[in-house]
């Protein structure tokens, strides 16, 4: 029966559906949401407008951009219950409280249960703005806090640093974490992406999706990679350290954290975004080593960029956080929140073609036996 038969090891290599959504070119380091350079895109757009174009397929007109980011807007004011359950669950960790949280949502509001598109489209562009809002709330209220109220003035980025810190942030500030959104926001049949995709497969609603898709970036192969990288720079301490700590993690065959990724060979397109973003951050916020730290591993792990160990995306996200006060265990949170909308762009395109996913083990068993009662074995 196994005669013939290939394994691919983690879907390696596995095309399991089409997609119009996200282009990776990993031998080339290339990356493309719906046609548009991520280049473009990072430097000329806004999340709302690439969340708009991820969703419904084409960069929106100034009306369009308008009436969606009105709906977002409207849509970070959640049902009192939540509240409930995030004060309930306040010492467990940010992943499993929201997580959690989009669980009651799913109880609470009764247009999560909709499966047609519509209202794929409609709850999806609901949890984009939501998720945030229940990430900032845990915060507060485990810190002893009154969750700080959405702001209707800010925009996306603004609103969430908002809400997570009570004070406004600079232009530059905001500037950079829509960035850091943008550049998270999708990349192709990801775990967590394809997670959702199975889920959905099975008619499942897309809050249902959600949650499988936050339980799947929780496990640190995934969504782990900003605090890693960031715990990598308290352990260096110092630029002049960096050298040394490469040496001895290559010579004891361990990985650097922030270096190689699934995908690509060349360096991640992503990651240039943040590198000049976070050296001005440091510098706007009187904290210029981390950034220092960062670049000299960089030039520690030259010799190893023809192997394929290039600086992915999450090496400089992490600091940016730091660098705002973010406890490390909110690092995969704000994953989610920038992933949002390439789940729900991939949920909807499951939907549209839905079959259900199913793969198959190759058994290697013991060959066919005969039962043995319980008083002979």
């Amino acid at each position: 029966m196994s005669e013939g038969v290939k394994i691919n090891r983690g879907l390696k290599g596995v095309y399991f559906e089409r997609s119009g959504v996200s282009d990776i070119d990993g031998a080339a380091g290339e990356l493309s949401y719906r046609g548009y350079s991520i280049h473009d895109l990072a430097t000329k757009s806004t999340f709302e407008e690439v969340s708009y174009l991820l969703i419904h397929g084409e960069l929106p007109t100034a009306d369009q951009l308008a009436a969606f980011d009105r709906d977002l807007r409207a849509a970070r004011d959640l049902p009192g219950g939540v509240f409930d359950v995030i004060r309930a669950t306040a010492d467990g960790h940010p992943m499993d409280v929201l997580r959690t949280a989009v669980s009651a949502l799913a109880a609470l509001d009764p247009r999560a249960k909709a499966t047609s598109r519509e209202a794929f489209l409609e709850n999806g562009t609901r949890l984009i703005a939501q998720l945030p809002v229940l990430v900032a709330a845990h915060h507060a209220i485990r810190s002893g806090r009154d969750p700080v109220a959405p702001d209707p003035s800010l925009g996306h980025a603004a609103n969430w640093l908002w809400m997570l810190k009570g004070e406004k942030p600079s232009d530059h500030a905001t500037r950079l974490a829509d960035v850091d959104l943008i550049l998270h926001a999708e990349h192709g049949a990801n775990a967590s992406s394809f997670a959702a995709r199975v889920t959905v497969g099975t008619e499942a609603d897309l809050h249902g999706a959600v949650v499988t898709a936050l339980s799947t970036l929780a496990g640190p192969a995934h969504g782990g990679a900003a605090e890693d990288v960031m715990k990598m720079v308290h352990e260096i301490g110092h630029p002049e350290n960096a050298a040394a700590y490469v040496k001895a993690k290559r010579a004891a065959r361990e990985a650097v954290t922030g270096f190689g990724h699934r995908v690509y060979r060349a360096e991640d397109p992503r990651a240039r975004h943040m590198r000049d973003g976070v050296e001005a951050l440091g510098r706007e916020m009187g904290q210029p080593e981390w950034f220092e730290i960062l670049q000299a591993v960089v030039e520690a792990m030259k010799p190893y960029s023809r192997h394929g160990l290039n600086v992915n995306v999450d090496f400089y996200s992490g600091v940016v956080y730091q660098l705002h006060g973010i406890p490390m265990d909110l690092y995969v949170p704000i994953f989610a929140i920038g992933r949002a909308p390439g789940w729900v762009i991939q949920c909807v395109e499951q939907l549209d073609r839905n079959i259900l996913i199913r793969p198959l083990t190759l058994y290697e068993g013991p060959e066919p036996r005969a039962y043995v009662p319980l008083q002979d074995r």
